[in-house]
């Protein structure tokens, strides 16, 4: 039986910041100990009470850095690693010029082994454990993705990307073909080790009535499945697939029809919802995913948090970097635009609930509470140890921080990956 004890400040979140309070919402200790057997977090508590139950196990003295559960990543394409930084075009635009030519390449095997690693190597960099991923339409590109994953113990969620028009024909499939790979990759990878499976039309621009009807046919031969697509990232987007769907009453009704909308169905972006819209999503309890990167990168639009969370009909929200359009790895920076983005919405985002977001909320998610997000027993020990005086500049700030709130505010504001000191994966330290 492998132990060991990580030694720091430790911080997770019992529950949404936002309805529990401050005071209710999380559990922090100033110097405490999380215990771990295999992989999995047994007990977490004051350093006093655990060191003497140590017995053979490995202590890891992280003080004076905080421990907190590893952050997870509701909305990215790992296909898209060298589209970062692309200038100047909206989406539609972007998606021709630049996406569609970089996932052509991932036809060659060789090419999607070399990006699958550098993807895992630059999330667990900046402390992502987990991610929701879109792989590009080759099934093999998704074999890359999952085999490296499983190799390093990590969790993901991913899924081969169907199309079946609207792109170059080197990028697409067929309604039968993207429902017989995707099967064939379920059988392969859902399940096996941390690795699950999300069923993956790119959005409707892309997928005819008779694809959107094979994804919701997978979803319903495999319900432990997720299904992620894109919705109402942008104005001419909504136009163009309203165009499409002429039937629709509204974009959100396309994927209903083709019963796409479930507890594991995360819907990037959602940024221009009707309330009927909205509604539809909270009724059958599907995740819209907040991109702020990305979002004001492709100039799409402010997402509208406390719209999407009115407590008549609230929706659930994850929050995601959405790398390529999005322009940074970190969670640490995609907080700060997010807290930029509901500023210019006169909305706050406080730290607690920001990180509470990263964390227990995007466990929530993905539905994998107490999985993933959290110290509770049982959970699986992936971890970011961070240090908030990780640059000049913050150690500057730090000296006149009095309280964890505000070291978190610091944290969100002006970290990114030099502030991960370490990030664990099942319990094993992953090279930063």
């Amino acid at each position: 039986m492998k132990r060991l004890a990580l030694r720091g400040r430790l911080l997770d979140f019992m529950d949404d910041p936002a309805l529990a309070g401050a005071a209710a919402c999380c559990r922090y200790f100033d110097d405490g100990i999380l215990l771990i057997e295999n992989g999995r977090i047994v007990e977490v508590g004051e350093a006093a009470q655990i060191l003497e139950k140590l017995g053979d196990a490995t202590l890891v003295d992280h003080r004076p850095h905080l421990i907190m559960p590893g952050f997870i990543d509701t909305h990215l394409h790992f296909p898209q690693t060298q589209v970062i930084a692309s200038y100047g075009a909206q989406l539609l635009e972007w998606l021709q010029k630049y996406t569609f030519v970089e996932e052509q390449k991932f036809a060659d095997t060789v090419h999607a082994d070399r990006h699958a690693a550098f993807f895992l190597d630059e999330l667990a960099r900046n402390g992502t454990t987990t991610a929701a991923v879109y792989c590009s339409v080759h099934a093999q590109s998704a074999d890359s993705l999952f085999a490296e994953s499983h190799r390093r113990n990590m969790r993901m969620v991913a899924g081969k990307v169907m199309m079946d028009r609207g792109a170059p024909d080197a990028l697409l499939d067929t309604a039968q073909r993207g429902y017989d790979d995707s099967k064939a990759l379920i059988a392969r990878w859902h399940g096996r080790g941390r690795q699950l499976y999300a069923v993956s039309p790119r959005f409707a621009l892309t997928s005819t009535r008779e694809q959107l009807d094979a994804a919701g046919a997978l979803i319903g031969e495999h319900p432990d499945c997720y299904l992620q697509t894109h919705l109402a990232e942008n104005r001419a987007e909504i136009a163009a697939a309203l165009a499409l769907y002429p039937d629709a009453r509204d974009y959100t009704h396309i994927y209903e029809k083709a019963g796409l909308l479930g507890e594991k169905s995360l819907f990037g972006h959602c940024i221009h919802l009707s309330e009927r819209e909205l509604g539809a999503l909270h009724d059958r309890k599907s995740v819209a995913v907040f991109c702020p990167t990305s979002n004001l990168f492709i100039g799409s639009g402010l997402f509208d948090l406390a719209k999407t969370r009115a407590a008549a009909r609230p929706v659930r929200v994850g929050v995601a970097t959405d790398i390529g359009g999005g322009t940074s790895y970190s969670m640490l920076q995609t907080l700060a635009e997010a807290y930029k983005v509901l500023q210019l919405q006169n909305q706050n985002f406080p730290a607690l609930d920001a990180f509470y977001a990263i964390t227990r909320g995007n466990a929530r998610a993905l539905s994998l509470d107490g999985v993933i997000g959290s110290f509770d027993t049982g959970a699986e020990a992936d971890l970011v140890v961070l240090n908030a005086r990780a640059t000049p500049s913050m150690a500057h700030r730090m000296e006149t921080v009095e309280t964890l709130e505000e070291e978190l505010f610091v944290l969100m504001m002006l970290g990114d990956d030099r502030a991960v000191a370490e990030t664990y994966v099942m319990g094993e330290g992953v090279a930063c």
